[in-house]
């Protein structure tokens, strides 16, 4: 069977699954037809809807699209995992980026893995215009949503200038298995507290973790009450229901691999729907799915400003899947009333 054939034997099996179940996000649809989300958008150039992009042959890769978008405006940014999903309004600053790392500082605020950004896309879906960037497994790192208040010209334009004349069908790998964690047993569970409590700035906590050859999950496990304390698998729900009544700013963590995206300032509207904990706000949106969340700790991490603390949640794989602190200025103090609020949650 030709490439061409494939992709319409695939878009007709969605079209199949779609008229049985209804609407459905293209991630829901892809896991159900057992293909990477990407694969639904590939096949979709056979139908017109969507255009992919060519990665620039750089180190920052699809950097150089994203450093084009401040050209568009207004726009909604999404990064999401398994578990949570992570949307903001707000216009692109400059991204500052040295090799494949990088970051955009202002109303959209990432920090970027570009290493990861295998592929991507524009692409017109049920109304939107977007771009869509996919790792070497088509599963989604970032999304960037045309707005009515973007630059549509500007949009089309990044559209023209990277579009892929190279009509051969993208190729995706197969996800990588999760890390394992190595035996509790051989990790010097002493020197990973010790290092523990010197550090100095939150962000060398990834240096420790590679340092002790732990992950994420097995450091909060190791660590001790003084570090890391075990709280109920719900407890985002308590601490945003909490910052949204006191009117407590928090900062909001959602990342992937290749992307993690935050939200900085304070939370409204926070409501359950089914099993999705939500955040629903004017320019923020936080879509997190409680019955997925398998354990939470509250992280004590010492700096040279104090102590920071901060809710974290993971899944049954043991990846985390958001974080949330308590919003200070840089180089600031935590607040006490977020310290209290986190602190205040009761033992898992």
């Amino acid at each position: 069977m030709t490439e061409a054939a494939l992709d319409d034997t695939l878009l007709a099996r969605e079209a199949e699954l779609r008229a049985r179940g209804g609407s459905l996000r293209m991630r829901d649809a892809a896991a159900a037809l057992e293909v990477p989300e990407a694969a639904l958008v590939e096949a979709r150039r056979r139908t017109g809807a969507a255009v992919r992009l060519t990665r620039p042959d750089a180190a920052e890769g699809f950097g150089r699209v994203l450093a084009r978008l401040p050209e568009v405006g207004e726009v909604m940014a999404l990064t999401r995992n398994a578990t949570a999903v992570h949307e903001k309004v707000g216009r692109f600053a400059p991204p500052a980026i040295e090799g494949a790392l990088g970051q955009v500082v202002g109303d959209i605020d990432l920090r970027l893995f570009l290493q990861h950004w295998r592929w991507g896309y524009a692409l017109s879906d049920a109304g939107h215009r977007s771009l869509q960037f996919f790792d070497a497994a088509g599963a989604a790192i970032h999304k960037v949503y045309r707005r009515d208040a973007s630059d549509a010209a500007a949009f089309e334009a990044i559209v023209a200038d990277f579009a892929d004349a190279d009509e051969a069908p993208a190729r995706f790998e197969a996800a990588a298995p999760p890390r394992a964690e190595r035996p509790d047993g051989e990790v010097d569970v002493a020197g990973l507290r010790a290092a523990w409590g010197a550090l100095k700035q939150t962000n060398l906590f990834f240096g420790l973790m590679r340092q002790f050859e732990v992950t994420r999950a097995q450091a909060m496990r190791l660590a001790g009450a003084e570090f890391a304390r075990a709280v109920p698998a719900s407890a985002a729900r308590s601490v945003l229901e909490g910052a949204a009544a006191s009117g407590l700013p928090v900062m909001v963590f959602v990342g992937n691999r290749g992307c993690l995206q935050i939200h900085a300032g304070p939370v409204h509207r926070v409501e359950m729907v089914g099993p999705w904990l939500n955040v629903l706000d004017p320019g923020f949106n936080l879509h997190l799915r409680e019955d997925r969340v398998t354990a939470a700790w509250v992280a004590r991490k010492p700096s040279g400003h104090g102590d920071i603390h901060s809710l974290e949640l993971y899944d049954a794989g043991g990846e985390v899947v958001a974080q949330i602190f308590g919003h200070r200025p840089p180089q600031g103090r935590e607040r006490e009333d977020w310290r209290a609020l986190v602190t205040g949650l009761p033992d898992a």
